[in-house]
């Protein structure tokens, strides 16, 4: 089997942020290493080179593929920050429809910026989505 490419490094994650060149989107990065560190109690770690992780789980598919893989990261990226869900969105359909503005998909969550969110609502989803990772996975 192949190993995945994104592991985590020794990389700056203050030095990756700091690149933003968009000051609301900076922000935006540093609210969310503030709300995934408070989440978890883990510090953030830069895996690959543009994904911030907090944490880690250790996973093997029915396929033999393994790895490990952050609880909960996200990446800022040009048109949407992305937030890496791990649970998937199944059980927080009703959390979604209170959210505000954002798409999704399998595990990922797609915002254009905090303020178009109810930052309640989406701690919400981090912390529960923590909880049954670990819960899963320990």
């Amino acid at each position: 089997m192949a190993e995945l490419k994104t592991q985590p490094s020794r990389k700056s994650v203050s030095k990756f942020l700091g690149k933003i060149e968009n000051a609301e989107r900076k922000q935006d990065c540093d609210t969310l290493v503030s709300l995934m560190r408070a989440a978890t109690g883990e510090k953030p770690v830069l895996w690959g080179e543009n994904i911030v992780g907090f944490g880690k789980y250790h996973y093997q598919q029915r396929s033999g593929q393994a790895g490990s893989w952050p609880l909960i990261g996200f990446s800022p990226r040009k048109q949407n920050i992305s937030i890496y869900i791990m649970p998937g969105f199944s059980n927080y359909q009703p959390l979604l429809k209170k959210l505000g503005k954002h798409k999704h998909s399998v595990s990922c969550l797609y915002i254009s910026k905090l303020s178009v969110v109810e930052l309640d609502i989406l701690k919400e989803i981090m912390v529960d989505s923590v909880r049954v990772m670990r819960e899963k996975y320990s």
